[in-house]
Parts: structure tokens; sequence; C-alpha cells
């Protein structure tokens, strides 16, 4: 099986991950898990041989059950931040992160809003701009308000 994108660098470590825009009646779906109190794209790293575009629809279908095609590149996102979890805490991560629109079916709807990941319990929930619950990246509260046709770019630095 293919390693993820995370290589070490220095006492850090640099992350290439993808992430879903999947909205649905102005709603935008995140992912959550039970040690943190803030939501994130649904997606993940690449894994060493995949495409950002292979690796955003097998996240997607791994996290949701559902297969979506892509709609179209939306942000590019390079961040700078202290890891949380067990395996990175508190290592400084350089994270590249391609965001990408979805091409969400009608029908869709949660197969199931949890499912579980290397690190614990994981669970999915629809989010609007105005909900007061932390999302990262936090340019989706503004920014999928109304979305462009458009490829952003952001740069944020927790250091």
């Amino acid at each position: 099986m293919a390693k993820d994108m995370t290589v070490p660098c220095a006492d850090g470590l640099i992350n290439l991950r993808v992430g879903a825009i999947i909205l649905k009646e102005g709603k935008f779906l995140m992912v959550g898990n039970e040690r943190a109190d803030y939501l994130y794209s649904v997606g993940g790293r690449i894994k060493f041989g995949e495409t950002a575009e292979e690796a955003v629809v097998r996240e997607v279908y791994e996290e949701t059950g559902v297969r979506m095609e892509i709609d179209r590149l939306g942000f590019i996102h390079e961040n700078y931040f202290y890891g949380d979890a067990p395996t990175n805490k508190g290592k400084l991560i350089y994270e590249v992160s391609f965001f990408f629109y979805m091409k969400v079916p009608n029908d869709f709807e949660l197969i199931s809003n949890s499912f579980t990941d290397d690190e614990g319990k994981v669970f999915l929930r629809w989010v609007d701009g105005h909900d007061s619950i932390t999302v990262y990246p936090t340019f989706f509260k503004t920014e999928l308000r109304r979305p462009v046709n458009t490829v952003k770019h952001f740069v944020s630095d927790e250091r």
C-alpha cells in the first residue's frame, strides 16, 4: 500500500493533502473527531503515486461511501500549524492542500454520519457559514457562501 505524502523535514513535517468541497442546500460537509473541538474538510493526505484528483475521489468515497466526480479545483492552501494528533503532537507542519469542488448527486445522503480512521471515531457534519464551531480551513465559512469559478490561493501561518 502506498504511503501518505508526509515527509519529515528538520523537526517538523511536510504534508500534501486534498480536501473535498461538498455543498448541499447552502451547507458544506465537514469532519470531526472525538478528540478535537473543531471540524476539518472531508479529505486526507495524498498517497505516493496518486494525483491530487485521484486522492480526493478516494477520500470522498472512504468518508461518505459515495463516489463523486470532481467539478473543479477551488483553492490551494499553504498552511503552517502545530500538530495536535497523537502522531504529530507539537510538531510544526507545513501543509499544502488542494480543495476540489465535487459534483454532488441530487439524491446525496450520508450513508453513515460516523466512521473510524487510524486514530479513532470520526463523524460528518453539515455546516453553514454562520455556525459558531471552528472549521479548518477557516476561509470556508466566508468563501463557500458565494463560490466563484476561479482558483484562489490562501496562506495561513499559526506559528
